[in-house]
């Protein structure tokens, strides 16, 4: 039997009898990072990252979590588990596995790209990589990320000079602090939505720092939002929470913002191609700097992926799980303080 198997709860360690990202509860979790569809309320026992670890907390509320640093080395019944960087959001890791000489790579979700506030990707060499294609087709190539920011500080500055509120959407963990070290303070005061202001709280907390920021509450004056950008999360485009910014203009940033119609459908006037996954090419880099021959495509264009795969000569599979990679970051539920803050409060 493998050292991992694919099971209807997640992906399964059997010698150890621990699960990687369970959908299903479970006694014991490994999670990769904090985003919803990796990591889930209801499992008894939990082990992540120390930088992973808080934000976890906050989103899944009284659970038993213990924590390692990048790189240590934990064994469980003569399995060694060890936690790697994988740039995606802060604290995320790739889990490598290792018994006898049989060596796993769950790589979760990643990027290539240092965005100089996740810790920065790092390879592993193994010989059975299990792989997200969130982003798995030629179309997608992203630019470096300078050029993304200069074009949304561009952008907010000319909303400013027509005396406009620029609102920019972001999932409230990942992309919304990438996003807010990217924005240049001097232009304006940053505003952000509470989901995204609590997210911050949490990661302030743990002496990171990042921007200032300014929570919106129904306290501060209408008048004071013109010229200045607030961050928001995709959900609350459309609903009462919005109306206090007036005729705002609306910019998205993601990597669905490549596909014509996807600036539309979200509900925004401009797109901004930025994303905390990989593109096509840094997805086949990744994978030649693991040497494994044996890839197990989780999620995303997992068919087209594998396909292409094979064609290189190696052993590729696609799999069923409930991983969504940045539909599920975009289109997730309410955080804890989101409903209310949509409410118009």
């Amino acid at each position: 039997m493998p050292l991992l198997t694919f099971t209807d709860r997640g992906i399964y360690c059997e010698r150890a009898d621990v699960y990687i990202d369970p959908w299903k509860p479970v006694d014991r979790a490994l999670l990769t990072h904090g985003h919803a569809d990796h990591s889930r309320w209801g499992n008894k026992y939990y082990l992540t990252t120390r930088t992973a670890a808080p934000v976890i907390n906050y989103r899944l509320g009284d659970i038993k979590i213990e924590t390692v640093e990048f790189g240590e080395v934990k064994t469980i019944n003569g399995v060694k588990f060890s936690f790697h960087p994988a740039g995606h959001i802060i604290g995320s890791a790739q889990i490598r596995v290792e018994y006898k000489g049989e060596i796993w790579v769950a790589s979760g979700d990643y990027k290539l790209e240092d965005d100089g506030l996740s810790e920065a990707y790092e390879p592993i060499k193994c010989q059975h990589f299990i792989t997200e294609s969130t982003f798995g087709l030629p179309v997608y190539r992203w630019v470096p990320q300078e050029e993304v920011f200069a074009d949304i500080n561009d952008w907010w500055r000319a909303n400013k000079e027509d005396g406009k509120v620029s609102v920019i959407t972001a999932y409230a963990l990942g992309k919304a602090q990438r996003l807010l070290e990217g924005l240049d303070p001097e232009i304006g005061t940053i505003y952000t939505h509470g989901a995204i202001e609590n997210t911050n709280e949490v990661i302030r907390a743990q002496g990171i720092k990042l921007n200032d920021t300014v929570r919106v509450t129904k306290d501060v004056n209408k008048k004071d939002y013109p010229g200045n950008i607030v961050m928001a999360t995709p959900g609350a485009v459309g609903q009462p929470w919005m109306k206090k910014f007036g005729q705002a203009r609306v910019g998205a940033a993601s990597g669905w913002m490549t596909l014509r119609g996807a600036r539309r459908r979200r509900g925004a006037d401009r797109g901004f191609v930025l994303s905390d996954h990989c593109d096509w090419p840094a997805l086949l880099e990744a994978i030649a700097l693991t040497e494994a021959n044996n890839i197990y495509v989780t999620h995303g264009y997992t068919a087209i992926f594998s396909k292409h795969l094979r064609g290189l000569g190696l052993n590729a599979v696609e799999l069923e799980t409930e991983y969504e990679g940045e539909l599920a970051e975009i289109e997730s539920k309410a955080e804890p303080s989101e409903s209310a803050e949509n409410a118009g409060k």
